[in-house]
């Protein structure tokens, strides 16, 4: 088989896989602890891929800086990200857990937006207006839950999720080590785990648990295998092998496989508010990500057109000295 080809299987495995994890995530929280069965599962995983790294690379930076940078990611990543939306659904519907953490790219770029001290442009404010119109559209299908303090302290945990994976991707992009990335990615995972692991006893509530209920550990396998180890090493081999802006379209796909298998399975509304929803809020996305790449094109023009004419100022200086 072609390189091309196992890197087209490979991104459309994220595609799957990772708009399964909602679904699955809602089946453990309905048996398990919500921060026990994320902490559980992110722990083992991160044992997992931080082994394989080591024993594929056979190298790894074990220094007090990089261990430092991996756990204050994996909070914001695996912690309040992760940990978060799996607690948001048990009271949240997956497809509508899938639609509202779809809105991260907004909040990266909002973020990145707010600290280079650049402006909105058109596109973004668009992109805005047609992301929020979606969650607004999610309300108006599910108006009966407005008055449930759970559905909205839910909806509030996901917003605060999604926020903090946009800051925690963006931290791990800025300060990215290149010393074997994957063992890191296995330490944010495990630090992660464990801070979930920590909060488990005063978030959680052990009663009336089935320690060994069939479809609960399913899905943490499910979890662990496809949904953590393989899936990560299918997106680094498609990140490797195909364009970055194909890979990271996985994002808009996700959210649709979450709707329609919680339609499907757990029989989670499916209905024209939420397609609506579905296609407002993936369209701005979209259009955020469009105008941002607009905007970060035209600044890059300005600085090379200043720096060009810098250079020309400085031209006749040199002459004049030279003779």
């Amino acid at each position: 088989m072609k390189t091309t080809t196992k890197a087209y299987i490979s991104f459309l495995f994220i595609c799957i896989v990772w708009g399964t994890t909602y679904l699955a995530l809602r089946i453990g929280v309905l048996h398990y602890p919500p921060f026990l069965f994320a902490g559980v599962r992110q722990v083992i995983s991160g044992i997992i891929l931080s082994g394989i790294a080591l024993m594929i690379y056979k190298k790894a930076d074990w220094s007090w800086n990089n261990l430092l940078q991996q756990l204050v990611v994996g909070i914001l990543l695996i912690t309040m990200g992760n940990g978060l939306v799996t607690w948001a659904e048990k009271t949240i519907p997956s497809g509508i857990a899938a639609l509202i953490c779809s809105m991260m790219p907004i909040f990266a770029v909002l973020i990145n937006l707010a600290t280079n001290g650049e402006r909105l442009n058109i596109f973004i404010v668009l992109g805005m207006l047609l992301g929020f119109g979606g969650v607004a559209l999610i309300f108006q299908n599910n108006i009966a839950e407005l008055g449930n303090r759970s559905y909205l302290v839910g909806i509030g945990t996901l917003f605060i999720a999604t926020f903090s994976w946009a800051v925690g991707s963006m931290m791990n992009k800025k300060r990215a080590n290149k010393v074997n990335p994957i063992f890191n990615s296995g330490l944010q995972l495990l630090f992660g785990g464990i801070v979930m692991l920590f909060i488990s006893p005063v978030a959680d509530s052990y009663e009336h648990i089935d320690w060994m209920n069939k479809e609960g550990l399913l899905a943490l396998a499910y979890l662990i295998v496809f949904g953590s180890v393989l899936a990560f090493a299918a997106y680094m081999y498609a990140l490797k092998e195909l364009p970055v802006g194909l890979v990271t379209s996985y994002a808009y796909v996700n959210p649709l496989v979450a709707v329609i298998l919680g339609y499907l399975i757990l029989n989670e509304t499916l209905n024209w508010f939420t397609a609506l929803a579905f296609v407002s809020i993936i369209c701005g996305v979209y259009v955020v990500n469009m105008g941002y790449r607009r905007q970060h094109k035209l600044k890059m023009a300005a600085e090379q057109k200043q720096e060009a004419a810098e250079v020309k100022h400085e031209t006749p200086k040199v002459k004049e000295l030279a003779n």
